[in-house]
């Protein structure tokens, strides 16, 4: 795997309205190239579904949606297939789609998150473990956009640190949008900071962290990036 041409995805008039009310009216979101773009808000103002639309999963009732490239998500809840294994579960989409399974790519993969020969199911594997298969699933499909929804919240801290490394390092050279509800793990991971805000939403921040080195995570409680934190925080406590 390496970097990809010019990934790039554009989201322009969102307008979405959920039982009366606009969640979106006229939003406008773009990003290209490689690298980590963090989406912040609190709940309800709409990043899922966002992630949802730039996916092709939510039509909104106007505005439009142009992807550069092919695009693969990572959900919240893992999506699991609970009578697969993990070279089944990393190969799932492919089956689906009625393509020839590579099984000796998605032992590689699950070697790269850190698995091996994970034996079982789904239902005798840890949180951390149904991540780093997620993960390895995502990785599989190769595409150079890549969608994250939540994807780390349900773990605890030392194994979220262990796999925000991971992150860092395997989705290096594509276009990756994360939804997170986490600050810090935002100043950790991602190349750009944007907070929603409001009803309907509008980007109430949008900020480049200072670069990180390679593949390497920031320590979020850096001096440098404490400002940084605070204007997050200010964002995120203006919303109604």
């Amino acid at each position: 795997m390496g970097a990809f041409a010019a990934p790039a995805l554009s989201l322009s008039g969102i307008t979405v309205r959920y039982r009366g009310a606009a969640l979106f009216d006229g939003l406008d979101f773009a990003a290209s190239g490689a690298g980590l773009t963090a989406l912040l808000g609190t709940s309800g103002v709409g990043k899922s579904t966002l992630l949802r639309i730039a996916a092709g999963l939510v039509a909104p009732q106007t505005g439009r949606v142009e992807a550069a490239a092919p695009i693969s998500l990572m959900a919240q809840d893992d999506a699991l297939a609970p009578w697969a294994d993990a070279v089944a579960n990393v190969t799932l989409g492919a089956c689906l789609r009625g393509e020839a399974a590579d099984p000796a790519r998605a032992r590689r993969l699950l070697n790269a998150v850190g698995l091996g020969d994970l034996p079982g199911l789904p239902a005798t594997w840890s949180g951390g473990m149904r991540k780093r298969v997620a993960l390895a699933r995502l990785l599989y499909e190769d595409r150079p956009i890549a969608l994250l929804d939540e994807p780390f919240s349900a773990l605890d801290a030392l194994t979220r640190a262990d796999i925000h490394a991971l992150a860092a390092r395997l989705l290096e050279g594509r276009l990756a949008l994360l939804v997170t509800h986490d600050p810090l793990e935002a100043l950790a991971l991602a190349d750009r900071i944007v907070v929603l805000s409001g009803a309907p939403a509008k980007i109430a921040l949008d900020e480049a962290p200072p670069l990180r080195a390679h593949a390497a995570l920031r320590d979020a409680l850096d001096p440098g990036l404490r400002r940084l934190h605070a204007r997050i925080l200010l964002a995120l406590e203006r919303a109604p």
